[in-house]
């Protein structure tokens, strides 16, 4: 019998590895289909149809029909859909989701960024790098700020906040970021793969398509 979800992206994805994270943590099997981006699949019409934005990563529930994408929405939805790691409270939920949409302002858009440009997958200018470099260490600065005293982002237990952030960071060290001036952040990641089910995104996310174990 196939798996409730299927999830579409590519290996290098820090998004596609986000929603394969958070599917795993939640204990749910899923189905894996390999986007060839370099072959510019993601840009062909069978996958526009269901991905309206031409990328990666796109959650499709066989359950109900919805294709899904965007990867901070993917992750409120399967939190609903699982009902696990929305936090606890009204309050929580909202904290988690202020903290997938600061990622995607002032976090992820730095590190992914300056990745790519050292990775050689992004020509860029130096200084453009380094502008990356700064903003990423910048937005660490406020996450290790914000972890003083804490072990979760949001309340006493995982969220969507931990799973969103820590796909970002966990690319740091391939952006050329150190993250050792921040002494809050390597305890909160070493919570996160403590976690039942946590797999690293080499060992989460294939170079090819896979049915659920």
């Amino acid at each position: 019998m196939p798996a409730r979800f299927e999830l579409h992206g590519i290996a290098f994805s820090g998004p596609t590895y986000k929603v394969g994270l958070m599917l795993t943590l939640a204990g749910e099997p899923f189905d894996y289909v390999h986007v060839n981006m370099m072959a510019g699949e993601h840009k062909q019409a069978a996958h526009m149809a269901r991905q309206r934005y031409g990328q990666v990563p796109l959650l499709v529930d066989r359950s109900n029909g919805r294709h899904l994408c965007q990867s901070a929405a993917i992750l409120e939805y399967l939190a609903d859909m699982t009902g696990r790691f929305g936090g606890a409270t009204l309050d929580e939920r909202l904290q988690a989701r202020e903290w997938l949409y600061w990622d995607f302002d002032r976090l992820a858009s730095q590190i992914y960024r300056a990745r790519t440009i050292k990775l050689g997958i992004r020509p860029a200018h130096p200084e453009v790098y380094e502008a990356h470099v700064a903003g990423g260490n910048a937005a660490l600065k406020v996450l290790d700020q914000h972890l003083t005293g804490r072990s979760w982002v949001v309340g006493e237990s995982a969220t969507i906040a931990d799973i969103d952030l820590y796909g970002v960071v966990a690319y740091a060290g391939e952006a050329g970021i150190d993250l050792a001036p921040y002494a809050q952040i390597a305890p909160w990641m070493a919570r996160v793969e403590a976690l039942p089910g946590f797999k690293g995104p080499r060992d989460l996310l294939p170079m090819e398509s896979r049915e659920a174990a």
